[in-house]
């Protein structure tokens, strides 16, 4: 019996240590950070369905974004960046952020996104990545101020 009762706590001890490897760490006021999951979320969507207007309205007026192996893009290039050519759509679009910290009126996350393009011929082609989003909050809202990512090897979100 203290052999059973010796193994149940082993497995308990080694299941919550994998747990604790992969949870999500925030930090700052509960609210905003629900807002961010949910502008977070919501710029997903507007990506998926190639909605630019969203995505626009996604990011502060002086916003700027950092592509993969691209200059600092900001004005009407953020947009210009996002605009699919005709034909060509993104399907699926997720992201998982690791930490989020709010200080003040500036909140930033990094975590890992993925994603899926559909191609004129279409052929589907996935792409992942790790980023960093810095945030400011504009009235009661959170915008994206700075964007950054870059690729990592084809894999499934952690």
């Amino acid at each position: 019996m203290k052999k059973i009762i010796y193994t149940a706590k082993v497995l308990v001890i080694l299941i919550l240590s994998s747990i604790s490897s992969y949870a999500q760490q925030f930090n700052g006021n509960r609210d905003d950070i629900d807002v961010i999951l949910k502008n977070t979320a919501q710029f997903s969507a507007y990506v998926m369905a190639s909605d630019y207007q969203g995505i626009s309205n996604s990011y502060t007026a002086d916003a700027k974004i950092f592509p993969n192996k691209s200059n600092i893009l900001s004005g009407d290039s953020i947009i210009e960046y996002w605009t699919l050519p005709e034909g060509i759509s993104t399907p699926y679009h997720k992201i998982r952020q690791e930490e989020i910290t709010i200080v003040g009126n500036t909140a930033y996350d990094y975590g890992y996104y993925e994603g899926k393009t559909k191609h004129k011929d279409g052929r589907i082609s996935t792409w992942a990545g790790k980023y960093v989003i810095v945030w400011k909050k504009v009235d009661a809202d959170w915008k994206m101020y700075l964007d950054i990512w870059n690729s990592t090897p084809q894999q499934s979100l952690p």
